[in-house]
């Protein structure tokens, strides 16, 4: 294998891991300690002046940490990775790092309903503006840019409504005008694409969804591509110009195309904090080793759920990207041959109220506030998830009164099936 490149399920079960030096443990330690032994005065002003890489403080990185890290790195496509408390954590280190008071950036009002509350209400509190456009409409992206635009954010498969967007195509706009394309891989996962392989210069996950996968631990993800040259503009200064902090180092200059990893680490999440803990990095971390094979599951689970749905009497539309005849199959056929992803939308024709009653009759499917899970779940996101939102936002991100979100598991397709039957009957 010396000679060859690993292949992608050889990189979810390897990648950063090797057995421990000490003991020979085979998994991966949980290196449950705040804190790392210096070997001298030397080898620790190294450490904090950026000038060796190391262990200081678990708040900045951690050996389990940096397993997670790499291994991430190596599944998307990217030069380094930085691990984080959750997905909003990693979200809020990403533009801390590339955004002055007064800036503003263009956002996909298709997107998971809380990073919408985080851009449009939390990020004010830091004078970071955000400006919505529709992902499918590429002139309306490109009219939203201006001066103090600093990045443009997409999901690759949108939540709720599981359609995939022409990534390539928005990242040729993002970079016409010299802005880095920043992706949230969170519902696809690098199993289904590699959004950097297609002009994204920054990924981004919420690990607590499908690439933990079991539905137990907290965690977020930053992706660097390594692709986008941090000096050309000046507009991002916290890579381009000398750090006081650092005796004037120039990150950009200094680490090249993994800047922005090392930038979000000992700018952000060294001040900001929010670390991921080394037990939900060793959770994450074991879940990462069947992505492969549970995604699979999920979209195959998937698309047979949304074919028998489609043909149900009682259901008014399906939206789900795998079945032929949808709009978005092309795309999906273009992006992610393997599958169209576990998540999906439908609409009953009773409209909300059968909606509810649906939800409440199921038996397999847990109700709750969350995707990615093992076991199938279900939600109604104008009254969670989306509940924040106006009418009209509910409905421009796909999370309308009548919406149904579903999170295929990977349990037997004829309980799931089986489940769905039964409750419609009760509706």
């Amino acid at each position: 294998m010396a000679n060859n490149e690993p292949g992608f399920s050889t990189l979810a079960v390897h990648a950063g891991a090797q057995p421990d030096p000490t003991t020979g443990a085979r998994a991966t330690p949980i290196y449950q300690t705040t804190s790392f032994v210096f070997e001298d005065a030397d080898h620790a002003a190294s450490l904090f002046g950026l000038k060796a890489f190391g262990n200081i403080y678990t708040r900045i990185m951690n050996p389990t940490q940096a397993v997670l890290e790499e291994r991430v790195a190596a599944l998307e496509g990217g030069t380094a990775a930085l691990a984080t408390a959750s997905g909003h954590g990693a979200q809020l280190l990403i533009f801390h790092t590339i955004m002055r008071p007064g800036d503003n950036f263009v956002a996909a009002n298709k997107l998971y309903g809380g990073s919408i509350n985080q851009f449009g209400h939390a990020f004010k509190s830091f004078d970071w503006q955000v400006r919505w456009a529709d992902p499918e409409d590429l002139d309306e992206i490109e009219s939203q840019i201006d001066e103090r635009t600093r990045a443009v954010f997409i999901e690759s498969l949108a939540n709720p409504g599981g359609t995939f967007v022409d990534v390539a195509a928005i990242a040729d706009i993002a970079h016409k005008h010299g802005l880095p394309l920043i992706v949230d891989n969170t519902m696809a996962t690098p199993y289904l694409m590699r959004p950097i392989e297609h002009g994204a210069d920054i990924v981004v996950h919420s690990l607590t969804k499908f690439i933990g996968g079991h539905g137990n631990s907290m965690g977020g993800m930053i992706v660097d591509g390594g692709t986008f040259d941090w000096s050309h503009s000046g507009n991002y200064p916290m890579l381009s110009e000398p750090r006081p902090e650092y005796g004037g180092m120039v990150l950009h200059e200094t680490f090249g195309n993994f800047a922005f990893a090392i930038a979000c680490r000992v700018l952000g999440l060294r001040d900001l904090g929010p670390a991921i803990a080394p037990f939900n990095a060793f959770m994450l971390l074991t879940g990462a080793e069947t992505l492969p094979l549970r995604m699979q599951r999920h979209c195959d689970n998937a698309l047979e759920a949304a074919r028998w749905l489609k043909a149900h009497d009682k259901v008014a539309w399906v939206s789900y990207s795998g079945l032929e005849d949808d709009d978005n199959h092309a795309l999906m056929q273009r992006y992610s041959p393997k599958g169209a992803g576990a998540v999906f939308t439908f609409g009953l024709a009773g409209g909300y109220e059968a909606g509810v009653k649906f939800v409440e009759a199921l038996e397999i499917f847990s109700h709750l506030a969350n995707i990615g899970d093992t076991k199938s779940l279900v939600i109604h996101p104008a009254s969670t998830t989306h509940s924040q939102l106006s009418p009209e936002q509910q409905v421009a991100a796909g999370a309308g009164p009548d919406v149904v979100r579903l999170s295929i598991g990977i349990e037997d397709i004829a309980d799931i099936i089986g489940d769905l039957k039964q409750a419609l009957d009760k509706v």
